[in-house]
């Protein structure tokens, strides 16, 4: 077995190229089988199970020598 890229044979390379292969065929696969298949409800559905709060008015708050004006 070579452990150098630089004095690697044919057969060596042949080895790299199918072990790359065969990775690369692993990875689409899993990334087939991950997708969302249902793109219809893959978009942000906000389901609130307790209390939603609302926004309200604005409140700047300022602070000037250590008094806090709102």
């Amino acid at each position: 077995m070579n452990h150098s890229i630089l004095t690697a044979d044919r057969n060596t390379h042949l080895k790299m190229v199918a072990v790359a292969l065969v990775a690369a065929i692993v990875l689409v696969v899993i990334g087939f089988s991950a997708r969302v298949n249902n793109f219809g409800t893959a978009t942000a559905q906000g389901e609130s199970n307790g209390l939603v709060v609302k926004a309200g008015k604005l409140t700047q708050i300022t602070t000037r020598d250590g008094s806090v004006a709102r």
